[in-house]
């Protein structure tokens, strides 16, 4: 057996400590320093000590003690939380304010409100100065100036029956005392964090909480990670599941990157499965001895974390810690930069199945992109061509979609992706076909086994095993005619957005408007067939494609007609248009496709797929009038002149009444909106998603930054006010392409205040957001009447 601090396959590297004296604590023989006994070493600690050190702080204790590789360090017992918040006098005052939020769990506001008070007394009544003292000469004892992670150790975290895991607080690369205590008082603060107390109250812990503090020595990590000594996907106790990234492993725990997943069988430590994810960066310790982002390189991004001798390495260590705890483990381990493997934390699997995984367990979590709950057996699918091989009615689960996958999605009764975000490629059409919608799960393909059946829950992001929807009644229930409430009346129009034409006919029979977003992109790919325009055009099959545009469009304007069909023409971005077969010989290989080559200044810069369009508009045209044009991504007044020039020239620009729209999508058109009126555009529509995106400057399809993503957003909401404004002024349409009209009833009472004339919805939200509107104009109604 190794001796405690000493890596696998390697020598110590922990002697900043002293062998055998308790630096901060008492001691397993019984000797402490006077006015000690609030601080211990990981070596005075064991499994017992769990109710004063907290789970983690126990178990570093208990594996330091079995001789495991784990860096030095040492543990504030939750007695000096206790003893801090007794000092500052603020102790009772904690534990009635807990018991009020813990009644208050299921109300968010309010219990957002509660925990915010919570913190603030804790961050106020700070460290008491005795406590400060051990902490300050237990760090010196580590090494002058060492950096150290600090990790959360709550009573009751990391247990066999809860694990807490990642809600509180850990802080790495920290130097210096000062900089030590100050971390100490963050992680206090989170004992209130609301999921926290959330957490808390659902599983009826009742009993005021307190915190233990874990203070140990940085691991200089070349690669880091997690590992499971039970496969927690299958429940397989013969096989350990390993997942890794470059750099330190907070990007994994939090789920930062897509890590490499690796399945080995205990028996041999034979490598079973390897899925190599991909990492755009990773996390390095900094000059400034801070936590520093440092983006990859493709080479490095794409690239394999553990070599076979590291991965054996990383699964002979858990396999040791399972053996000394006699059940499974999850554990989280380093590789340092001399190829040595540390062990930084572990604790019980609180989630796994002895055996086959019971119906109803959470196997995956995502973002909620379309509603509904439907069962079905799992198709993991990581090309549209395999496309074929989905039966109809399973669950498509992909890393990600685009238009080439839309005859694939189709027959899928559900659909799950590892990436993504609510407007991304999946989430249309998913709303659109009103299938269930699952985006940005980071490891659906890898966490859910082909042929199982599962339930997705697209309401709240989750997919579950087996099939757990619910039965339908029994019992009949006649509903007269009566009992169904008429749709309100509003002066503000409701439109949909449509992508397909297959479920034109259905929703033109809904209580609608018109379309007020007719998307381009996938029905042009099907028309496409998969290939480059340029192919197509290059063979002489140009009227090909203009046959099946106009056939497609034509279904659609012929469903809502008399009303309006405002079509969107093309706006795929290099990125997607090289995607298709012979793309890579026409499209540039653009690092920001997102504002790179595309919408108008596509049309002016590449003419020959947008005249196309025209031809197939102007064949529609004839029969359906009330079909309109609009053009997306509109950067400049002289991009939108000569695209205006181009529609002049084709047989659509001849057709008498053309309503000419364009989309608000970038913030310059604040400023060029008059000059665009005067130009001939009858129409503006708000695409708010993109417009939020460029002016906050945060990716609308990134997960990770989905709480910075806020249509609602002072700055957005001023610039779709000056639109809005701006259009009342000069006399034309205004427009809102999004969600947020039917989903925020705020949102949808500023748009209408502001005077917008039209808001334009996927089709399910239609009714919602008819009603938002409905009683947005009733109350600016009565509130001008009282005046």
């Amino acid at each position: 057996m190794t001796l405690a601090g000493t890596p696998v396959n390697g020598t110590s590297t922990a002697g900043t400590s002293t062998a055998g004296t308790s630096t901060a604590g008492t001691s397993r023989s019984g000797t402490s320093r006077p006015g000690s006994g609030l601080v211990r070493r990981f070596s005075d600690l064991t499994l017992a000590d769990a109710d004063d050190a907290g789970g983690k702080g126990a178990n570093l204790g208990e594996v330091t003690a079995a001789g495991l590789p784990v860096p030095p360090g040492f543990v504030l017992l939750t007695e000096c939380y206790r003893h801090s918040m007794a000092a500052a006098g603020v102790d009772r005052r904690l534990a009635a304010l807990h018991t009020t939020a813990l009644g208050a769990a299921t109300d968010e506001k309010r219990l957002r409100q509660l925990c915010a008070q919570l913190q603030d007394i804790v961050a106020q009544a700070g460290v008491a100065p005795d406590v400060r003292e051990q902490v300050v000469a237990a760090y010196h004892d580590l090494g002058d100036d060492t950096p150290v992670a600090i990790r959360s150790s709550a009573a009751g975290e990391d247990g066999k029956d809860a694990s807490f895991a990642g809600m509180n607080r850990t802080l790495t690369n920290v130097v210096g005392p000062d900089a030590v205590i100050g971390a100490v008082v963050q992680c206090w603060m989170s004992l209130f964090g609301p999921r926290v107390v959330s957490y808390r109250a659902g599983r009826g812990f009742s009993d005021e909480p307190a915190m233990a503090v874990v203070v140990q020595k940085m691991v200089q990590s070349q690669q880091a990670g997690v590992a499971f000594t039970a496969d927690p996907s299958s429940g397989d106790h013969d096989k350990l599941a390993i997942e890794g990234a470059l750099g330190l492993g907070e990007v994994v725990v939090s789920g930062l990157v897509q890590p490499d997943t690796y399945i080995v069988a205990k028996d041999g430590l034979t490598e079973l499965s390897t899925h190599v994810g991909h990492q755009d960066f990773r996390l390095v310790r900094g000059n400034d001895s801070t936590d520093r982002r440092e983006d990859l390189p493709p080479e490095l991004a794409d690239r394999q974390v553990l070599d076979s001798a590291e991965l054996r390495k990383v699964a002979h260590l858990a396999v040791d810690v399972e053996n000394h705890y006699g059940s499974p483990q999850d554990l989280e381990w380093a590789v340092d930069t001399a190829d040595d493997v540390w062990l930084l934390q572990t604790r019980p699997i609180t989630a796994l199945n002895d055996s086959a995984t019971p119906d109803g367990t959470v196997l995956v979590r995502g973002m909620s992109a379309a509603p509904g709950t439907v069962a079905g057996r799992v198709h993991v699918l990581h090309d549209p061509s395999e496309g074929s091989d989905l039966a109809d009615g399973e669950i498509l689960v992909a890393p990600m979609t685009n238009p080439d996958w839309l005859p694939t999605l189709r027959r899928a009764a559900a659909i799950v992706t590892d990436a993504g975000g609510m407007t991304c490629h999946a989430a249309i059409v998913a709303r659109e076909l009103r299938i269930p919608c699952i985006v940005g799960t980071r490891s659906a393909t890898t966490d859910l086994d082909d042929g199982s059946m599962v339930t997705v829950d697209g309401a709240h992001g989750l997919v579950r095993s087996g099939d757990v929807t619910k039965p339908a009644p029994t019992s009949r229930v006649t509903v007269t005619e009566a009992a169904t409430p008429a749709a309100p009346i509003t002066g503000t129009k409701v439109y949909v957005n449509l992508a397909m034409p297959d479920t034109a006919e259905s929703v033109a029979a809904q209580d609608v408007d018109g379309v007020g977003l007719l998307r381009a992109e996938f029905i042009l790919t099907e028309s496409l067939g998969g290939r480059h325009p340029h192919d197509l055009i290059a063979r002489g099959e140009g009227d090909t494609l203009v046959d099946a545009l106009a056939e497609s469009v034509g279904r659609i304007a012929t469903a809502f007609a008399p009303r309006p069909v405002i079509y969107r023409t093309s706006d795929l971005r290099s990125n997607e248009y090289r995607s298709l077969i012979g793309g890579d010989g026409y499209e540039p290989a653009e690092h920001n496709p997102m504002i790179g080559f595309r919408g108008c200044l596509r049309y002016v810069t590449d003419p020959a797929l947008f005249n196309l369009e025209l031809r197939a508009l102007a064949r529609v045209r004839e029969q359906c009038p009330e079909l309109g044009l609009m053009t997306p991504f509109v950067r400049t007044k002289w991009e939108l002149e000569r695209c205006l020039s181009l529609i002049d020239d084709s047989p659509l620009g001849r057709q008498r009444g053309l309503r000419r729209w364009v989309m608000a999508e970038v913030p310059s058109v604040v400023h060029w909106l008059p000059e665009y009126v005067g130009m001939g555009i009858d129409g503006v529509s708000i695409g708010s998603n993109d417009l939020t995106q460029l002016i906050l400057g945060v990716d609308r399809d990134s997960e990770i930054c989905a709480d910075a993503f806020d249509t609602a957003d002072p700055a957005v909401m001023d610039a779709i006010g000056q639109i809005i404004s701006t259009g009342r002024r000069l006399g034309i349409t205004t427009s809102l392409c999004g969600q947020a009209p039917s989903t925020d009833p705020a949102f949808a009472e500023r748009l209408v205040e502001l005077g917008i004339t039209s808001v334009s919805v996927n089709p399910d939200a239609a009714p919602a957001a008819r009603l938002a509107i409905a009683r947005a104009e009733q109350r600016l109604l009565l509130e001008a009447a009282r005046r």
